[in-house]
């Protein structure tokens, strides 16, 4: 009987080739994040292991001593007190800002366009001491405009709540201004074309398809907006001190020993606390923009 050779191995195809090239290149990519992945959780995990062991421990032992007292007092005050200037500083600016933002894009002229988002790139990053000394000289007790216009006469402050609101609305909304434009750019005639064929009016354009489609851009400028005010530090520091209570300013004057020595976990747990209300409005603002994201499908 004849001797069967045994059969040649099967050459390779190309698409395992390619599936073997592709795995090389996702390890190669990834080895090349590493130095990214270091660096991310260097500059946020220590940081934030350390927020969480000191919020924690009190007297040298776990517990939620701090804690308690942050949601106490003149803390829970404080940081009331930011989450309603925040809350005010995200809805006014995110208005202004839309209205701002949609006379600069219908504008036939482009110098207009080009010098209003110039404008909003410099004074979306103006803020700090700079900025509260430029109010006070404006319209502080002394400032200019305060005493040409009598505005005193009328009970006006610049140290206070509102006025505290006005100034940061001077780089919140600038900023929504960079954060709505190129979402109104996105807005195709044919949509505006094909509503006016099928007689729809101006409002009930922008109700069934211009604000559904810019939805998402909206809420994340206001989440933005409210996170930026809710951080502030320099700014309120520098004009309105303990006038105004904010959580900010009782976190540096519990690590400075302003007020008390030792309440350095409290800050801490105050920190924490912040981080908390910035996730929950993550997590109020996510799900509305997952829904909303289904019109740019």
């Amino acid at each position: 009987m004849a001797e069967t050779s045994p059969a040649a191995p099967a050459a390779p195809r190309p698409g395992d080739r390619a599936r073997a090239g592709g795995g090389g290149r996702r390890s190669l990519g990834w080895t090349a994040a590493l130095p990214l992945l270091l660096f991310v959780g260097l500059a946020f995990g220590v940081p934030a292991l350390a927020l969480l062991a000191g919020a924690f421990t009190s007297e040298g032992a776990p517990s939620t001593a701090n804690l308690t007292r942050s949601l106490q007092g003149a803390y829970l005050t404080a940081l009331i007190g930011s989450v309603k200037l925040s809350a005010l500083v995200a809805v006014v600016g995110a208005v202004l800002g839309t209205f701002l933002a949609q006379a600069v894009v219908t504008s036939p002229l482009r110098r207009l366009r080009d010098g209003v988002l110039t404008a909003s790139g410099v004074l979306a990053n103006f803020g700090g001491v700079p900025l509260a000394f430029a109010w006070i000289a404006t319209l502080g007790n002394s400032g200019v405009l305060t005493t040409r216009l009598g505005l005193d006469a009328y009970g006006w402050s610049l140290y206070s709540f509102w006025g505290l609101a006005l100034v940061y609305l001077y780089f919140s909304v600038p900023l929504m201004v960079l954060v709505v434009v190129p979402a109104l750019d996105g807005l195709r005639p044919q949509w505006r074309e094909a509503a006016q064929n099928n007689g729809a009016t101006t409002w009930q354009f922008w109700r069934h398809v211009g604000i559904p489609v810019l939805t998402p851009a909206l809420l994340g400028g206001v989440v933005l907006l409210f996170g930026g005010a809710f951080a502030a530090y320099a700014t309120a520091a520098a004009m309105v001190g303990t006038v105004v209570p904010l959580v900010t300013l009782q976190i540096a004057d519990a690590l400075t020993g302003n007020v008390l020595i030792g309440y350095e976990n409290v800050a801490l747990a105050l920190s924490f606390d912040m981080v908390v209300v910035a996730g929950l409005v993550m997590a109020i603002h996510l799900p509305l923009q997952r829904r909303s994201a289904r019109w740019l499908r």
